[in-house]
């Protein structure tokens, strides 16, 4: 049987656009064309669903999909989570290191095991799918077989890549550095552009082994992510480790040794970024790396989170660092999307600078173009993928007069006693036009 030429999506979208500025276009929809030769649609035309009602009925192979009682929104875009860590995400949290030695690196183990990962798979993708997150950054475990299932079976386009892990990790999981860097060259080589190099962090992974992957990524244009100063523990124990290396003796910070192993860049995404010096900014800023900015891992114990800080806005955006929203699962409870813009803007709110409008940029186009990938996806507009999710608002009608603001918080915020919800509210996902969930 073959695909319908068009698709007409009547529907009501919401369209990212920056920190400042969402669209609401009510009673607007969607025309999406096939490509030619394969089961993907492009966006023709945003137009009035009564222009596009009549638009269908000349067209020969179409199909009309009323949405129309819906909100349409951009698929999100995750910019930093760790798929081999779902099944600790709402475990007992302490800090940092002591969470990863006990809770965190003994389930990536699980990942060593075919079987146990083809499982794992099959419900993460469901989840994801579920979820509307269809993009972004993965951290997989040090399995190449791990890394390879999930580049192959995740829905959407994720980058992704293999923990690297040659010094100060446990037995079971560390690698030697030829080995690490032999899979590393290969699955860079195979997956281009679709593969991160991803030292875990600067504490278990040798300068050399990471200062040799980032020629690996510049050859084959992959991505490199990392995490950067999430405590201030892990920043004292990076120091005391480096003081010891040849070459690091005057290193003064957690950034400056990744400068000097190589790896910032244009396409290097630092997760966390919380405790930075002002010639730390300047140095990310001088590299263009970006920063994935994980807000329900770094909440309080009590939200389930890490404790490690709060993300200092005023000062990444004064140093104009580029910069996302990552859920950060396993020390991020929530796969969610939308409880991590709640979390977002729940702990920005003393700051006065952040609201649904930045939050929903912020996990959409924002990530999208820090991905390289806004042409393509993160917003509605002519020639972009016909790629959206579906919402299910209260009293429609009562917001066709309302601002965007107005809008996108009807539709996103869920006070923390009904958090459940969140993975309820996306009523169907569509990549590339075509219905996931």
């Amino acid at each position: 049987m073959s695909l319908v030429k068009n698709k007409i999506i009547l529907g009501n979208l919401l369209n990212p656009v920056s920190d400042n500025k969402a669209q609401w276009l009510p009673n607007i929809g969607l025309w999406l064309e096939k490509i030619r030769g394969k089961n993907e649609y492009k966006i023709k035309i945003i137009q009035k669903n009564s222009i596009l009602v009549t638009e269908a009925k000349r067209l020969r192979s179409v199909e009309l999909i009323d949405l129309s009682a819906f909100i349409l929104t951009p698929t999100f875009c995750d910019l930093h989570f760790h798929w081999v860590q779902d099944d600790v995400r709402e475990m007992p949290k302490d800090d940092l290191l002591y969470w990863l030695k006990n809770y965190t690196w003994p389930t990536e183990d699980n990942f060593k095991s075919i079987n146990y990962t083809k499982k794992k798979l099959k419900s993460f993708s469901k989840k994801l799918t579920e979820s509307g997150t269809l993009s972004g950054g993965c951290y997989s475990s040090i399995h190449s077989h791990a890394t390879e299932m999930a580049l192959n079976g995740f829905p959407g386009e994720i980058i992704v890549g293999n923990v690297q892990m040659t010094m100060n990790s446990p037995d079971y999981l560390i690698q030697s550095k030829s080995d690490c860097l032999s899979m590393t060259k290969t699955l860079s080589t195979k997956f281009k552009n679709r593969y991160a190099v991803t030292p875990r962090f600067a504490i278990t992974t040798h300068p050399e082994v990471m200062n040799s992957s980032a020629k690996f990524a510049k050859k084959n244009r992959s991505f490199i992510q990392t995490h950067l100063s999430e405590t201030k523990e892990e920043i004292q124990a990076v120091m005391d480790i480096y003081s010891n290396f040849p070459g690091f003796e005057k290193v003064k910070s957690y950034t400056e040794v990744y400068e000097k192993s190589g790896i910032l860049g244009e396409k290097t995404i630092m997760g966390h970024g919380i405790y930075l010096s002002p010639k730390e900014l300047s140095i990310l800023k001088k590299t263009k790396t970006a920063i994935a900015h994980c807000p329900t891992s770094n909440a309080p114990i009590s939200n389930k989170g890490l404790g490690s800080g709060l993300f200092d806005l005023k000062t990444i955006n004064k140093h104009k660092i580029r910069w996302s929203l990552g859920s950060d699962i396993g020390a991020g409870p929530y796969l969610s999307m939308v409880d991590v813009m709640n979390s977002f803007v729940s702990q920005q709110k003393r700051t006065g600078l952040a609201n649904f409008t930045s939050a929903f940029y912020r996990a959409s186009l924002a990530g999208e173009e820090i991905l390289q990938k806004s042409l393509s996806r993160g917003s509605f507009k002519n020639g972009k993928d016909g790629s959206f999710l579906c919402w299910k608002p209260k009293n429609l009608s009562l917001l066709k007069n309302k601002t965007a603001e107005e809008v996108l918080k009807k539709v996103f915020y869920v006070p923390n006693n009904k958090r459940d919800d969140c993975l309820s509210l996306n009523q169907g996902t569509y990549w590339k036009g075509v219905k996931l969930f």
